[in-house]
């Protein structure tokens, strides 16, 4: 039996007996009340048979055992309601817990499982390119080309390696964001650039507005850009066409990245930006990705006090924008 299944059948099995426990609290606590209203009733009427119908009080006295009979009522319903609230109010913070701590250890699975593959992938081919210019001899041309895919993979390895050591750093509260003016132009073209030598085989058409300068991180800005055109790279067509456009609007400044992909689903536009989240089956080894990508871009928007948002692009695929409230021209 596979890890995963045996998995779920054991996490099954555990909320199954959860809840069984808790159906039995409950008619523990029902029966219990029902017990103690029995035999309040049970002494009351006892009492009233010891009173005397001659004695002057008796009506009083009557009355009195009958208020009394009632308030016990009252308190064992108040009593039980009570336990019954915090019973329901405990099992479902647990619940909610268990289930979120079964969530993120599932996600935290998944991750280590695409980081494996996301770091044995350029690793082997490095290794491979590096073993061959060592074992044959090539001519230049293929040597330049052998060096230019080792250094688009060293460069695919060192950005998986910032994403995850900024991702760390900011979850822990390490990493200072560094305010001064920048050229956003300058980054975005050399963004561009960057990602062309890269794939020289993809469609990439970078319209980028020159003289663009926002107050920021320049390291962070442009990893949230290179994280975007990567995400497109990733989940498009290769012959397909991606645009990145930056340009300014109302005293705005925005930041594009169109694709012709697939797109993303509505109920999915707000989850893509969840830590380790990934769409379709994240537990395969064929899955490209770690699910920091996005996480870090909307922290790193965030903290620049920017907006992000994901629409469809029509006919197809996704459209990716950066809002900079305030364009510093």
């Amino acid at each position: 039996m596979p890890f995963s299944d045996y998995k779920s059948k054991k996490l099954r099995f555990i909320f199954i007996v959860y809840w069984i426990f808790l159906l039995y609290i409950i008619a523990a606590l029902i029966f219990w009340f029902i017990e103690l209203n029995s035999q309040n009733m049970e002494v009351t009427k006892y009492r009233i048979e010891q009173l005397s119908k001659d004695n002057p009080n008796y009506n009083s006295e009557l009355k009195k055992l009958s208020e009394f009979q009632f308030r016990k009522i009252t308190q064992f319903a108040g009593e039980g309601f009570t336990f019954f609230l915090l019973i329901i109010a405990g099992a479902v913070f647990i619940y909610r817990a268990v289930k979120r701590q079964l969530t993120s250890s599932q996600q935290q699975h998944n991750f280590m499982m695409a980081l494996t593959h996301e770091l044995k992938t350029p690793i082997a081919v490095a290794k491979l390119n590096l073993e061959t210019l060592q074992k044959r001899k090539l001519d230049e041309t293929q040597r330049n080309r052998l060096l230019q895919n080792t250094i688009q993979e060293t460069n695919r390895l060192n950005a998986l390696c910032n994403n995850m050591l900024l991702a760390s750093q900011m979850e822990a509260g390490d990493y200072n964001v560094m305010k001064e003016s920048i050229n956003l132009s300058e980054i975005a073209n050399e963004c561009v650039d960057d990602f062309s030598i890269r794939f020289p085989a993809r469609k990439i058409n970078g319209q980028i507005t020159e003289g663009i300068s926002v107050i920021g991180d320049k390291l962070q800005l442009q990893m949230a850009m290179n994280n975007l055109i990567d995400n497109a790279i990733k989940y498009s067509p290769k012959d397909s066409l991606i645009t990145i456009v930056l340009f300014t609007e109302n005293e705005t400044v925005l930041f594009s990245v169109k694709d012709e992909g697939k797109g993303v689903a509505d109920d999915e536009k707000e989850k893509i930006f969840e830590k380790f989240y990934r769409t379709g089956n994240a537990a395969t080894k064929m899955a490209k990705g770690t699910g920091l990508g996005l996480y870090l871009t909307k922290k790193i928007v965030l903290d620049h006090h920017a907006s992000i948002d994901v629409k469809n692009n029509i006919p197809t695929g996704s459209i990716f924008t950066i809002v900079f409230k305030t364009a510093n021209l």
